[in-house]
């Protein structure tokens, strides 16, 4: 098989881990991006080269910063050649009402989690067209790009802004062969300390446990597979079933007894 090349930002911890293992496994060879996790960066990208036998290449950037994306583009191509997946997953989330967030922080939040990986996407999709490849592009979104809470009108709104972009990209990007979807995830354990959090959500989820990182990695895995090849312009939902029945509207559905009861 053609060795094949795919980034992952914000890969060091968490869901963008668990897609770059999944990617490991599955054939490619990875360039993971982080912030400030050296170490953890390394520890998977140590885990990719002794488990799968790929090469991982690790760029240090803040992606909320301008020049980034075309270092980390820049980067791929000089260390592989090609880049046939791109997963656009790096992104932080911040609980705060409209009235007093302070500018600062609803600018960063803006950057990271819609600018960032719209720039990704230009900069991948034009290196894809020019050298005939029909990738892969592929964004982590979120649950709560569909369901609202309150404090989350800046992170929700960006997440669902990425669903509806990804709709017209996903129009442009057809005639080239090139594919882009988004994952949701929802409810996914992506901090140990959260263990006991996640072991009471788990009992409310329909499918009765919270979500690993492994099951998003594996979703992205097969919508970039020639699997899903007549798969564009959509939005997966991994999230157990979360957010399918709303508020419960029954006195008697108490915590821990899950939403399916009848």
């Amino acid at each position: 098989m053609e060795s094949k090349a795919a980034i992952v930002t914000g890969a060091s911890r968490g869901i963008g881990k668990g897609t770059a293992l999944k990617l490991a496994e599955n054939g490619y060879d990875l360039v993971i991006t982080h912030l400030d996790e050296a170490d953890e960066a390394e520890a998977v990208a140590d885990e990719i080269a002794s488990k799968y036998g790929k090469r991982c290449h690790i760029v240090q950037c803040d992606l909320s910063e301008i020049a980034s994306a075309q270092l980390i583009v820049d980067q791929a191509v000089q260390t592989y050649g090609t880049i046939h997946v791109l997963v656009n997953n790096a992104g932080v989330s911040k609980f705060e009402a409209m009235t007093s967030m302070p500018m600062d922080d609803l600018n960063y939040l803006m950057k990271l989690n819609f600018r960032a990986p719209m720039q990704m996407i230009q900069l991948v999709s034009t290196h894809m067209i020019e050298r005939g490849i029909a990738g892969a592009l592929v964004n982590i979104a979120s649950s709560r790009a569909e369901r609202a809470y309150p404090g989350d009108a800046i992170y929700g709104g960006m997440k669902a802004a990425l669903i509806r972009a990804t709709q017209s990209i996903a129009l442009e990007l057809a005639p080239h062969g090139i594919r882009i979807n988004n994952i949701s995830p929802g409810a996914i354990q992506v901090r140990d300390e959260m263990q006991s959090f996640y072991e009471v959500l788990g009992k409310k989820i329909p499918l009765g446990r919270g979500g690993v990182p492994s099951d998003v990695g594996s979703a992205v895995v097969w919508i970039c597979s020639q699997e899903a090849s007549y798969i564009t312009g959509i939005n997966l939902r991994v999230d157990g079933g979360l957010i399918l029945p709303g508020m419960p509207e029954r006195a008697d559905v108490q915590p821990g007894e899950g939403w399916g009861k009848v």
